[in-house]
């Protein structure tokens, strides 16, 4: 069954090395971290939503929205996936159905963006509101798309095809399938977050930690298939 369609455009992908004893509480039973070269990794991500369409319905003002979440990376056998910490979007009805349908983890806040294309450099912008402050990640980027190269972390970060999200002592499994990414060279970038305000005292480390990389992923469409139970769970 597919729920969702839509382009995710623009992609902002800051990632932290982290201590992966910081995420035991948050992985879902049935999986185990998935590590890069032996390390741990944490990603702040922002992007656009465009064109959606949920069970092949576009609904009313639903269509193009701002996204920003905290995510890290597990794996499933075979399967490589991502497990959300919190998402962010402008849209209410976007985080009834996600949380009820899907048990993530949407809250709903007031979000803005930029988009700058200048002849020789793009800026890109995305904001959320949290007690009436503004939190700002952005990235100034080269004009020409570049193949995202293979085994290194910038392809571990974006090449992961799977959700999990925990749900008790279950776990639900989803697909999301989209061609692999272009990305444009990040010249330039800026972090304005108060990390313990928007995910809570276990990351607000992240506020004074300097990221291992940063990417600005071009993105394409995208297809989230439905959710099922994951078997066999190793429970904890």
């Amino acid at each position: 069954m597919t729920f969702l369609k839509a382009y995710w455009k623009n992609l902002i992908l800051i990632n932290y090395s982290i201590d992966p004893e910081i995420l035991l509480p948050y992985i879902p039973n049935g999986t185990t971290l998935d590590l890069y070269n032996g390390k741990c990794y944490i990603s702040l991500v922002g992007f656009m939503f465009k064109n959606t369409k949920v069970l092949g319905l576009k609904l009313k003002n639903h269509v193009n929205f701002e996204e920003v979440n905290l995510r890290f990376y597990v794996k499933q056998n075979n399967k490589r996936g991502v497990v959300f910490i919190k998402e962010i979007v402008p849209k209410p009805l976007i985080t009834i159905i996600a949380n009820s349908i899907y048990k993530e983890h949407y809250q709903t806040m007031k979000m803005k963006h930029t988009i700058n294309e200048n002849k020789k450099s793009n800026f890109y912008q995305y904001q959320w509101l949290i007690d009436n402050e503004w939190q700002s990640i952005s990235v100034t980027t080269e004009k020409i798309p570049k193949i995202i190269m293979e085994d290194t972390l910038d392809e571990f970060i974006t090449e992961h095809y799977f959700g999990y999200t925990k749900n008790g002592s279950k776990t639900l499994e989803y697909e999301v399938e989209h061609p692999k990414w272009k990305h444009l060279q990040v010249i330039g970038y800026d972090i304005d977050v108060d990390f313990k305000k928007t995910y809570g005292q276990s990351f607000k480390f992240l506020s004074s930690k300097k990221p291992k990389s940063v990417i600005l992923a071009i993105g394409s469409k995208i297809t989230v298939r439905g959710k099922k139970k994951l078997q066999n769970q190793i429970l904890r």
